[in-house]
């Protein structure tokens, strides 16, 4: 049984495994994300938000996924140079997954199931849904795409706080 957002494994963009245990101890922002899609300027507003409160113990964890609209059809390595070129992205991206249906990646399965959306959905309506999760490895809440990054500034410093 899962108990904690530390349970789980990644790949990185460049196909290395990456233990979520690796980030114990700090609050995880973690973002579906697309290259193409309306809500990609978010790069910037989520770049921002590592920055300012990575040092504070803030990770921002993006996962590409090419299930709404295929707005990130590439492949990993396009999708890595696209976010550095064009939003300078330097927090750590994932490799893409599907975060809705039978593939779905194991990381998305559990935390649909720990906050779910509006109405109590379990699926990712779109791109650039957010999680973030506590120092504990524990769901704090979620966001739809149209929160923007600096909207959650205040629960970000409530979770750093905690």
């Amino acid at each position: 049984m899962t108990s904690s957002i530390y349970d789980f494994e990644a790949l990185g963009i460049d196909g290395q495994p990456v233990p979520l245990s690796r980030f114990k101890g700090q609050a995880l922002l973690i973002v579906n994300t697309a290259s193409a899609c309306g809500f990609t300027p978010q790069f910037a507003g989520l770049e921002e938000l590592h920055k300012a409160y990575g040092p504070q113990g803030l990770v921002v964890l993006g996962f590409p996924c090419n299930q709404f609209g295929a707005q990130d059809p590439g492949a990993n390595a396009e999708i890595a140079s696209f976010c550095q070129l064009n939003y300078g992205v330097d927090f750590p991206m994932m490799a893409k997954i599907d975060v809705n249906g039978a593939n779905a990646h194991p990381l998305y399965q559990w935390l649909t199931k720990e906050a779910p959306g509006l109405l109590g959905t379990k699926a990712i309506k779109w791109n650039f849904t957010k999680f973030l999760v506590g120092k504990d490895g524990q769901v704090i809440q979620r966001f739809a795409p149209t929160d923007t990054p600096k909207s959650l500034r205040k629960d970000i410093e409530a979770a750093l706080a905690a």
